[in-house]
């Protein structure tokens, strides 16, 4: 069992940066590849980015590559994602996750992304 816990959101303005964090409870953080989504209102959850258990591979969706960027510290259980250049248009809920298959991260199974633990969320806000 993983409990997940986001933090780090908050009002921005336009071209400003955050970094949230996802603090890890339980066993086998280090087994766990693990994820960031977000979910604005009115839509549907997108996926961000995705790290592998090791740390060694990183994948982003297009409209994060070059200006987010995800980290994991193992030693602390914790997961982080550096948001540089926000938008407006990125203001939304944000979401880790974790589960044994990055490929569940990086791709939704029938328009879903079924995977083993969610946190609860951390609202970034970018202000015009």
């Amino acid at each position: 069992q993983v409990q997940l816990a986001e933090s780090g959101g908050g009002l921005v303005q336009d071209g400003g940066s955050l970094r949230l964090s996802c603090a890890a409870s339980g066993r086998s953080f280090n087994t766990y590849a693990m994820g960031w989504f977000r979910q604005a209102p009115g839509k549907e959850r997108e996926y961000v980015a995705a790290i592998s258990w090791s740390g060694s591979s990183t994948y982003y969706a297009d409209f994060a590559q070059g200006r987010f960027s995800i980290s994991r510290d193992d030693a602390i259980n914790t997961l982080y994602l550096q948001l540089n250049s926000l938008k407006p248009g990125d203001t939304a809920v944000y979401y880790c996750a974790a589960d044994l298959d990055i490929l569940k991260i990086v791709t939704p199974t029938s328009g879903h992304y079924d995977l083993n633990y969610w946190g609860k969320g951390t609202l970034v806000t970018v202000s015009s």
